[in-house]
């Protein structure tokens, strides 16, 4: 049987057919009782749900089974433990509502894109627990109302604030002492150079690296191909800097250590604002005053190249001296 109920406004309907039960919220009663009509049809036909399973689970078993066939296996676990000390992890997935969901989305203190992100990754849980699982026969995260997106950055890197970052990380083409952050400094040049992300960089080996023919091959990227990438007279003078090598990565650093270093120098800089992933704005506006848009997205692997818009931050005085 079917039970409804109004509160603040909104309609609660509640289905209760041998031992099993589900709840769901509506602004209206009329989308109420048609998804209770719906409900009691299917726990009659006896589709089975496995119950008492909660949102946590969920978000733990996804962690341990989806998330590592996946490129951000990382990110999403860490993401999924904080997610998994929300009050509606402790809901059974039964009960989970769209207000549950929305409530969180309203209430939280993260910028728009970080919400839509993980907002995402929730998404894709729930899915996989009603297609795969069958922990769950509703869907209560289509209707929720997402922020709208953040504005792209256009941080650029004037060459006053590329010293100060290189003088911070104590970077010298022949210095005796190569730590840490002598190591993150050249990266940091070298992303400048070619557009590379600090993750590509960071799983660069010495054998895909051909020097004498000027270019480097990127392995499993991020659209999940492998991309050549060509390399100024600057970067391969950066790379003979390291110490060329037959194998083996090139940079040591761990990714993680990379960037709370990066972050710290940064700070000891008095430079605001900046991250290292600002290194591929900048090197995208240089490469763009040199090369045409089609091998501008072939080099930093942009298949749509509208894309290249969200980079490319020319400013409009240097535009208007091209044309006299």
């Amino acid at each position: 049987m079917a039970t409804f109920t109004k509160r603040n406004g909104k309609w609660r309907a509640l289905v209760r057919i041998k031992g099993r039960q589900a709840s769901k919220t509506f602004e209206v009663k009329l989308s109420a009782i048609r998804w209770a009509e719906e409900k009691e049809h299917e726990f009659k036909s006896g589709k089975s749900i496995l119950s008492g399973k909660t949102v946590k689970d969920a978000f733990e078993k996804y962690s341990d089974i989806i998330s590592p066939t996946r490129k951000g296996c990382r990110w999403e676990q860490v993401r999924l433990t904080k997610l998994s000390k929300l009050p509606f992890a402790s809901y059974q997935l039964a009960d989970l509502e769209t207000l549950d969901l929305q409530d969180w989305v309203n209430d939280s203190q993260l910028k728009p894109n970080t919400i839509r992100r993980e907002f995402s990754l929730v998404r894709s849980v729930l899915r996989v627990a009603r297609t795969k699982w069958r922990w769950l026969s509703d869907s209560p995260e289509l209707d929720v109302d997402l922020p709208k997106k953040d504005s792209p950055r256009d941080r650029l890197i004037p060459d006053h604030e590329i010293k100060s970052v290189i003088d911070a990380l104590g970077f010298k083409k022949n210095a005796s002492i190569r730590g840490g952050a002598w190591e993150i400094g050249i990266a940091f040049l070298l992303a400048i150079e070619t557009a590379m992300r600090q993750g590509e960089m960071w799983k660069l080996d010495w054998k895909d690296i051909y020097l004498e023919d000027r270019y480097l091959t990127l392995r499993d990227t991020k659209n999940g191909s492998d991309r050549d990438v060509p390399l100024s007279k600057k970067a391969v003078e950066l790379f003979k800097v390291i110490g060329e090598k037959n194998t083996g990565n090139v940079f040591y650093t761990q990714q993680d250590s990379a960037g709370v270093i990066f972050r710290r120098k940064l700070k000891q800089a008095k430079i605001q604002d900046l991250t290292f992933h600002d290194t591929r704005h900048e090197a995208i506006t240089r490469l763009a005053r040199k090369i045409d848009v089609l091998q501008l997205a072939r080099m930093v692997g942009h298949h749509d190249l509208n894309s290249l818009m969200i980079y490319y931050n020319e400013k409009a005085s240097e535009i208007a001296a091209l044309l006299d």
